[in-house]
């Protein structure tokens, strides 16, 4: 038979058939560019030079060129892209300065060379069938960059389909008691603590300073929980000093500790003394200099115990993104307060630096208010030649500040606690519109939050205290009398969706009520708070002698070697094959890749996410598969249905017993009606939907497949017989048809997965029931097309 364009297009090109198909995908919605480089990246040895000594230097590397888009391939454009435009600048212009450049990115500059020589072969290739790479680029709108960014990682979904791999789901319960109440997005455990391990408290921070700031450690039976300094204006995710700590982990480096024995150390100490250390759960603190009972450190409960009320009026003085913003309450308790506190400062003799300043440094910095130059307690977020970004921590501003104007902070006052406060919307996620149009959040998002809750006072009812952040609904005036809800607002203007409370919240909220119900019961408490206090106190007495004890060198050097199991974080994700002959099979992720470690940032959400691998080693056992080159797609509900079924040959809609909703799909290579068996079942995929999935949506999926077929097609209609204006046109539809099938006006709803009765199983209904939506091609065009459009089934009202 006759070669379709397709395959016209792929003997013509020095690429596999996988990156030949992301080269046609990537003509039809209008990213040529950036699918030919990955193919040409692809096709040749990885230009990312890491050497084995300098594994995490190469991979933080990596995870900064990718930004946020948790993609090995999007990571290729933009290291592509930079040398690129920095040799046009002339900044590499001699052989040595692109030899550094190459050394400080680690990048091989021969291989990128290479890569370079075969994109422009590439695009000559691939100009004789008329795709073309714009030389212009498009009039760019604020989301331009975003969009495209996504409509990349569809086209890579396409190109590369069926590997799929599927991310576990998180046991929030289990994980909140593994990491006993500490925050997954900043913290990671280590096992196998010797007794008393609280003493060597500096070389356990000396050994994480390569992942980055350690803000506490504390110290629990066998167990540490090291916690990183989180910059309070970013958002909430997990840090990248947590990706580097596991990723240490995962290269299987040891953590080893120079340690005492335990009969050393109590020979020191009375036997009373030794068993109250030995049971003792020991924080110590950087940022506050402190190393003292856990008890002492409540964090979210001295959250907690600072509001007197469940309904609160704030000033909102930093927006950090979408539903998470700092203020202050400006109820009448608390501004006296501020003010007392105000004037205690500015009454005091205050001494310079003593020590050289360092990012998450609490000191004193000055703030100019109208006229009124005065000193308020401050945290350093980074520092940029002679002056630091400081955060305000009694109100939540932030503010840039000369080095030489900042000031030591005296002992009691680093020691109260800070009064600005953090929120968080409760129940909200950003609606796929947003997630697409930016990188959380979309600049309109941003913009609408931001016009709703700055100048004016607002109204919180607190939920629940996690980690310290309020979670809290959050109301304004709207007129005279009434009150709106602000989350309500971004869900009806399609800027957010309503999502689930997380497990830790709902725990919060148990405490909460209880606390705030009987307040009385609570006054009653304080003749056992005395006597913990009392014990406290005991507690950090001995804690101090031993330390110092240490510090004096009456221990003598330490003699014996303790190894650490670690680290870890409950919340670190495993992928799963969606294909049925791989669906047991144990699936690694090479250990070069970013998505060597990817960690749950918010496993409160039900639905499924979906990671996409660019190729796959099987071992010669069959029982391991290593994926290469992976991206996770975003975190849309529904998505992978979705893109399973855009891009699948043919697909089976599975329904209810009823026959009123689509539950699932089989998609696959479909049914051989003369062989009376399915064509490569091993590579079947059987999904139940985790959304609501309506014959709209397939109706909308076989536009698209119309549309993708349009431009990948032969014939007197094909992609060689269109012109530059309506090859652009055709292009745009495809872009907007995909982003409307993605970006519900409302979102789909949530539903449970409901699996098949007999999954793998093709043709299951009466074909009276199947609506053929392709009888109108003829054989010739149905057999060239590269998609053939799917089969609805006909649903009960």
């Amino acid at each position: 038979g006759e070669l379709t364009f397709l395959g016209r297009v792929l003997s013509a090109l020095p690429v596999d058939l996988h990156l030949g198909k992301l080269i046609v995908l990537g003509n039809v919605f209008g990213c040529l560019e950036e699918c030919l480089i990955i193919a040409a990246a692809l096709s040749l040895k990885n230009f990312f030079a890491i050497p084995f000594r300098q594994h995490l230097d190469g991979y933080r590397n990596k995870l900064h060129f990718s930004g946020n888009s948790k993609s090995d391939c999007i990571a290729l454009i933009m290291a592509f892209k930079e040398w690129q435009e920095s040799r046009q600048k002339g900044k590499l212009r001699h052989p040595k300065d692109e030899l550094d450049w190459g050394r400080s990115e680690y990048i091989n500059i021969k291989r990128i060379r290479e890569v370079a020589e075969l994109y422009e072969e590439l695009k000559k290739r691939v100009s004789e069938f008329n795709m073309h790479v714009n030389p212009q680029p498009p009039a760019m709108d604020r989301d331009y960059v975003h969009k495209q960014r996504f409509i990349l990682q569809v086209v890579m979904a396409g190109a590369f389909y069926p590997n799929y791999f599927a991310l576990g789901q998180i046991d929030e319960e289990i994980s909140v008691r593994e990491l006993s109440g500490n925050d997954p997005k900043t913290t990671v455990v280590l096992k196998s603590m010797p007794t008393y391990g609280f003493l060597y408290y500096k070389q356990l921070q000396s050994l994480f300073r390569q992942c980055g700031q350690v803000k506490s450690i504390s110290y629990d039976g066998t167990k540490a929980f090291v916690e990183f300094s989180r910059n309070p204006t970013e958002g909430f995710k997990t840090l990248p000093a947590v990706y580097i700590a596991l990723k240490i982990s995962q290269l299987r480096t040891q953590f080893e500790l120079n340690i005492h024995s335990s009969e050393e150390i109590e020979e020191k100490m009375d036997a009373r003394s030794s068993i109250i250390v030995r049971g003792t759960r020991v924080k110590v603190d950087f940022q506050k200099h402190t190393v003292a009972p856990m008890q002492k450190f409540h964090n979210s409960l001295e959250k907690s115990q600072t509001i007197t009320s469940l309904d609160l009026s704030i000033n909102v003085t930093e927006v950090v993104e979408v539903g998470h913003f700092w203020g202050y309450r400006i109820d009448e308790k608390n501004m006296t307060l501020l003010k007392n506190l105000s004037a205690e400062i500015n009454q005091l003799d205050l001494k310079p630096l003593s020590i050289r300043p360092y990012p998450d440094l609490v000191c004193m910095a000055p703030f100019k208010d109208w006229e009124n130059e005065k000193y308020y307690r401050a945290q350093i977020l980074c520092m940029s030649g002679e002056s630091a970004e400081v955060f305000y921590v009694d109100y939540g501003n932030r503010s840039k500040v000369a080095l030489d104007n900042l000031r030591e902070i005296p002992d009691h006052l680093r020691e109260l606690p800070f009064q600005a406060l953090e929120f968080k919307v409760r129940r909200m996620r950003p609606s796929a519109q947003s997630l697409v149009c930016g990188e959380q959040w979309s600049y309109a998002a941003s913009q609408r939050f931001a016009s709703l809750v700055n100048h004016c006072a607002l109204m919180v009812k607190v939920f629940s205290v996690v980690h310290g952040v309020l979670h809290v609904d959050v109301y304004r005036h709207s007129g005279v009398m009434d009150v709106v809800n602000i989350r309500d607002i971004l869900i009806q203007e399609c800027y957010a969706e309503l999502s689930e409370d997380s497990y830790e919240s709902k725990l919060s909220n148990e405490t909460l009520k209880q606390l705030f119900a009987k307040p009385d019961a609570n006054k009653g408490k304080s003749v056992a708070a005395a006597e913990t206090n009392s014990r406290d106190e005991e507690e950090e007495r001995l804690i101090k002698a031993l330390l110092d004890s240490c510090a004096i060198n009456r221990l003598g050097a330490p003699n014996c070697k303790a190894v650490l199991l670690g680290p870890f974080n409950p919340y670190n994700l495993k992928c799963s094959s969606m294909t049925r002959i791989s669906h047991f099979r144990t699936v690694l992720v090479e250990k070069e890749s970013i998505n060597s470690v990817i960690v749950d940032d918010t496993p409160e959400d039900s639905f499924q996410q979906m990671l996409v691998a660019a190729s796959i080693v099987v071992s010669s056992t069959g029982s391991t598969m290593l994926l290469k080159e992976t991206s996770v797609m975003p975190r849309i509900p529904g998505l992978p249905a979705l893109l399973s079924m855009l891009f699948a040959p043919v697909i089976d809609l599975r329904v209810d017993e009823s026959r009123r909703r689509y539950t699932g799909v089989l998609c696959g290579l479909g049914w051989n009606q003369a062989l009376v068996t399915p064509v490569l079942p091993e590579h079947d995929m059987e999904l139940a939907f985790d959304v609501q999935i309506n014959a709209d949506d397939i109706t909308q999926i076989n536009i698209l497949r119309k549309a993708i077929n349009k431009l990948a097609g032969d014939g007197p209609n094909g992609l060689l017989h269109l012109g530059k204006e309506r090859i652009a046109d055709l292009q745009n539809a495809a872009r907007q048809n995909l982003l409307s099938l993605i970006c519900k006006s409302k979102p789909r709803e949530i539903i449970a997965p409901k699996w098949y009765a007999k999954p793998y199983e093709w043709c299951q209904l009466k074909t009276t029931f199947v609506i053929d939506q392709s009888e109108e091609q003829d054989m010739r065009e149905k057999n060239a097309s590269l998609y053939q459009l799917h089969k609805l089934i006909l649903l009960n009202a």
